[in-house]
């Protein structure tokens, strides 16, 4: 029942924190710009850093336009899933939205089954980690409503997240790259 409201939620360009693979996160739907533009006001991000998205299948880099080499895709099968994000190639002016002029978006396909599950129906979802820009990452939901409040639309409680934030590579010449 929780996950259909999530789903109805992030369909019409809500937001919502919930638990990710690695830390809670902010999310909104990726096709939403709307549901972007937002998660950047209310982060206090800036405008030209693009967020990591969330995607449930190789199948939904399709949906970016992104078709990776043979020898991309042969590395991304060995990483995903994981919590590590891959910066990827987006020279659509389609996505600039997303990936705000650098023409690359990060994604990230995670192993957790439930979180699977909701971006198979919601779609795609940015996920930015849940804090204002320049503070820690919330690992609680009470900590997350101090930072945001009401400005969000839902808040799905799991406990204490003590995780870190996805590890950030980029693949150049074949060669994984570590970024964070």
């Amino acid at each position: 029942m929780k996950d259909k409201k999530i789903v109805e939620i992030l369909r019409r360009g809500g937001i919502t924190v919930i638990p990710t693979d690695t830390i809670y996160g902010l999310v909104g739907s990726a096709f939403s710009k709307k549901a972007i533009e937002r998660i950047y006001k209310i982060k206090g991000r800036k405008k030209t850093k693009p967020f990591i998205i969330l995607i449930s299948s190789f199948n939904d880099l399709k949906r970016f336009n992104i078709k990776p080499s043979v020898k991309e895709l042969k590395i991304l099968k060995k990483i995903w899933p994981a919590p590590v994000s891959i910066i990827l190639p987006c020279p659509s002016k389609k996505f600039s939205y997303l990936h705000r002029g650098t023409k690359n978006l990060a994604f990230r396909l995670p192993k957790k089954k439930s979180l699977i599950a909701i971006l198979k129906k919601s779609g795609p979802l940015v996920a930015p980690s849940a804090n204002p820009e320049g503070c820690k990452p919330a690992q609680t939901v009470k900590e997350a409503k101090k930072y945001f409040g009401d400005k969000i639309d839902f808040y799905v409680n799991s406990g204490h997240l003590a995780g870190r934030p996805s590890k950030l590579v980029s693949i150049e010449s074949g060669i994984i790259k570590l970024l964070r």
